[in-house]
């Protein structure tokens, strides 16, 4: 790990290539990544027991541990964990909050209640951790189930990709909801990122 200590981030798979390319970025190398599988975001019940056993895998070989997720659905449980365990996490309710910043989220929420979010990640695999994970592809008849409150579709993109905003208009339109296409850049994470890099929140081990 060389001289410099190293800061742990334990991450939610949705959020590697983008920490990766901000660890690029910044030349953060002191900083390691260690991802849980994207598709525990439709199991949130499962996130704050999968980051605990992280913490304690990790713990006694870095010098801090931040953990990049949100609340993610997990109604508050994840904190319980990390403050049982002393970790810092990434403000907010969830990745589309922190990616679109508190202040443009709840604008969208407040317009459009009904509306459901891709990021850059989800864009790319809304078959795989959408259509099939929810189970929609072999029982179309679940579509009206999950999405038949919502109205419309937001994308929120890391980066201007036109095969990205290509697979997001695609699964709006799949999903029978109106689009709409929001920038937000890394937004909070690379915030958050850059004061664990710094060691301003962490464990200390």
């Amino acid at each position: 790990m060389g001289e410099r200590a190293t800061t742990l981030v334990i991450a939610c798979g949705a959020l590697a290539h983008e920490i990766v390319a901000l660890q690029r970025l910044n030349g953060w190398s002191h900083l390691e990544v260690t991802c849980l599988p994207a598709e525990l975001h439709n199991r949130p019940e499962k996130i704050p027991a999968a980051v605990r056993d992280k913490i304690r895998q990790h713990k006694a070989r870095h010098a801090s541990i931040f953990v990049a997720y949100a609340d993610c659905g997990t109604g508050g449980l994840l904190d319980v964990v990390l403050r049982e365990e002393g970790v810092e996490r990434i403000p907010g309710a969830h990745c589309y909050e922190f990616f679109a910043g508190s202040a443009v989220f709840a604008e969208l929420a407040d317009a459009e209640p009904g509306t459901f979010y891709l990021t850059d990640f989800l864009a790319w695999h809304f078959e795989r951790l959408i259509m099939q994970g929810l189970g929609i592809d072999k029982h179309p008849e679940l579509l009206p189930v999950y999405f038949g409150n919502y109205r419309r579709l937001v994308y929120l993109s890391q980066l201007e990709s036109p095969e990205r905003l290509a697979d997001a208009r695609a699964a709006a339109a799949r999903l029978g909801l109106a689009f709409e296409h929001r920038v937000t850049g890394y937004g909070d994470l690379e915030h958050s990122l850059r004061r664990a890099s710094e060691g301003v929140v962490f464990w200390q081990n």
